[in-house]
């Protein structure tokens, strides 16, 4: 049989548009020993996934022109050709990006009984959730009673991690890109100070949030919020780097941080690191993350586009949203389903 998947037609320069992007035909054959044929049911889009446009050297390959794009879906088992795996099986993989496909089973999750809707497997209780997870708890060394600073705070992986810290019994501050996004911060997800990074100075949004300074900065965003959270923290503080979306779509290198020099004084630990790193705390986190989501003690909302053909529009439009803010609806994860 054969399915749709999405690749790349030329590589994009700046923003992507939709003529970087086509639909390909792709074979999904029988599946033969130690192999299943899944198809899929939801899959995410994620900014990172910019990084993988570019033809160059990263910590994932890049996409390759005329290619099926990867990256994390939720499908169901079709057929099987591995004693592990039946059909009607949930299964988590990177064959994303397309209606269906068959693989070995190798490097492919069983979900086994789920607690949530699917898509929640590619969000809260996937990738974006357990990198809050890691980056905040493991990076970050969270300790209860702490002053955090969350930037991006609103999107997938930031709202998670200013829920979390609240339930470390956390001061917490975010920023975002819009009134809507900082009214959502506070009245529904419960951050103690949140600012429309737009507006005014974010030095003085931070030291009106945390007057007596920050002990974790989770940067999903660089560039000046980096510099303003750094003039910010307290001796020893932390500050896991997840994330730069500020410089997602440059075309040209712009300016770092000036005062890095301040970390030495300081005593500040800044990490970079991707959730991969972290993999043998996966039964932890789904444990944990299961539990304060059925109990909703952390809630996420979820931007849905149906099809494969509008996969590429989903992926433009979380980019647009995280590049101007006020045209981004909600938080949480895009999600593409088939």
């Amino acid at each position: 049989m054969q399915a749709r998947a999405l690749a790349l037609k030329t590589r994009p320069e700046g923003m992507p548009t939709a003529e970087n992007f086509q639909i390909i035909d792709i074979d999904v054959p029988e599946p033969q020993d130690g192999e299943i044929q899944v198809e899929n049911v939801c899959m995410s889009v994620d900014p990172y996934m910019r990084g993988r446009m570019y033809d160059r050297k990263s910590y994932v390959p890049p996409f390759q022109i005329g290619e099926a794009l990867t990256g994390g879906s939720i499908g169901k088992v079709s057929k099987s050709a591995h004693p592990d795996f039946q059909p009607g099986d949930y299964v988590s993989s990177a064959w994303g990006w397309r209606e269906a496909y068959t693989a070995s089973a190798e490097g492919i999750e069983r979900l086994g009984e789920i607690v949530a809707p699917p898509s929640a497997y590619i969000g809260t209780i996937g990738m974006p959730g357990m990198t809050a997870y890691v980056g905040l708890l493991e990076v970050g060394a969270l300790k209860d009673g702490e002053t955090v600073f969350v930037s991006g705070a609103a999107g997938a992986v930031g709202s998670i991690v200013g829920q979390i810290a609240k339930l470390k019994g956390c001061r917490v501050i975010g920023s975002a890109g819009s009134d809507d996004k900082v009214q959502l911060l506070t009245d529904e997800l419960g951050f103690d100070h949140a600012f429309n990074y737009n507006d005014g100075s974010l030095i003085g949004h931070i030291k009106e949030g945390a007057p007596e300074g920050l002990d974790v900065y989770f940067d999903n965003v660089g560039a000046e919020h980096l510099q303003a959270a750094i003039m910010c923290m307290r001796p020893f503080g932390r500050i896991p780097l997840c994330g730069a979306i500020a410089t997602y779509n440059d075309t040209s290198p712009r300016p770092g941080p000036n005062n890095l020099s301040m970390a030495i004084g300081l005593g500040l630990t800044l990490r970079g690191f991707i959730v991969s790193h972290f993999n043998h705390l996966a039964p932890p986190f789904r444990k944990d993350m299961e539990g304060w989501v059925t109990s909703g003690q952390i809630t996420s909302k979820e931007t849905i586009h149906q099809g494969i053909e509008n996969a590429g529009e989903a992926f433009i439009l979380s980019l647009i949203h995280i590049s101007e803010p006020t045209r981004r609806r909600g938080m949480g994860v895009w999600r593409g389903w088939v």
